[in-house]
């Protein structure tokens, strides 16, 4: 029953979280649109006083065209001549990449129905292959990076296993922000123009955390030097913080667990739904050849936990 209230609460803060979240950015964004649409409207007025032969009703079809072909990534600044095509094999691994991994910009996406379709198939085998590939990776990773030195350390230092976990937990994350965070935001912005630092570290943790919102996404700047290398070496960082980012939840989660946060939500027992994939359940030992079985009618000790192995066979 305490279980049951907490977890009422923890719904209710989530909710207030989310309410307090939409309250925060319409009060922030909401100002800076309604400029933006006044500015807009002066632009518009200006023009069609600018040019009196110009019909307002078709520069309406014109811009609803370049609005359309602007959200698949297709820009008629320049000709539409200038910048490199969407779909050439950087761009097409690129957003391959983005579509099994969640991320999901929305800058590029598929014209043709043919392409909407192969979309379909291609994410509902590539989404779950990615997460079981991600997950094994990660797997081993805990095992050289959070099991083994906190092993070591135990049995060489005298400090408890929870304070290893915990001094563990926060070296990895300092680790984790500074190599896939910090380091890769100076690059972004020294490589992107446009960008500041806060928009290159934005774009990291947007895309890191695969929320994929879209509004920056790096290569796509006019005259961009070595675009398919720059694609490529950007798709290699997203798989890599990828799995940095779930080795840092993963470690996370273990930390918790020793620190039994989740119970207090959650039964004590574990499910089978809760153990790392890869790890084997224990098998029954098989009797020698020739060794007696147990009586059938052996009691178990008090206290002792019934499993396949004390079944006579």
């Amino acid at each position: 029953m305490r279980r049951c209230a907490l977890l009422g609460l923890c719904l209710l803060g989530y909710l207030g979280y989310l309410l307090l979240g939409a309250l925060l950015v319409s009060s922030l964004e909401r100002p800076h649109e309604s400029r933006l649409r006044a500015e807009l409207r002066e632009l518009k007025a200006a023009l069609l006083g600018a040019s009196p032969c110009l019909n307002e009703s078709a520069l309406e079809r014109f811009l609803e065209r370049v609005l359309s072909a602007n959200r698949y990534g297709v820009s008629v600044l320049r000709n539409g001549s200038a910048g490199a095509s969407n779909w050439d094999f950087a761009s097409a691994f690129f957003f391959s990449s983005t579509l099994v991994t969640t991320v999901g910009y929305g800058y590029t996406t598929p014209l043709s129905d043919s392409g909407k379709a192969f979309c379909i198939f291609y994410a509902l085998l590539g989404v779950p292959f990615t997460m079981l590939v991600l997950t094994a990776t990660v797997q081993r990773l805990a095992q050289l990076l959070t099991h083994r030195p906190l092993a070591y350390l135990q049995l060489r230092s005298a400090y408890s296993h929870r304070a290893l976990a915990r001094a563990h937990f926060v070296l990895l994350l300092l680790a984790v922000l500074v190599a896939f965070f910090l380091l890769p935001a100076a690059v972004f912005s020294a490589l992107e123009e446009t960008w500041s630092y806060l928009d290159a570290f934005y774009f990291c943790f947007i895309s890191l955390c695969t929320i994929g919102l879209g509004d920056y996404v790096p290569g796509e700047q006019p005259g961009q030097r070595l675009r398919a290398l720059y694609k490529v070496s950007v798709t290699a960082y997203l798989l890599l913080g990828l799995m940095a980012v779930l080795l840092v939840l993963q470690t996370f989660h273990k930390a918790a667990d020793l620190h039994g946060l989740p119970d207090l939500l959650l039964p004590a027992e574990r499910h089978r739904d809760q153990e790392p994939i890869l790890e084997a359940a224990a098998t029954p030992e098989e009797p020698a050849p020739g060794a007696k079985l147990p009586p059938a009618n052996t009691q178990l000790k008090t206290g002792s936990r019934a499993n396949y192995s004390s079944i006579s066979r």
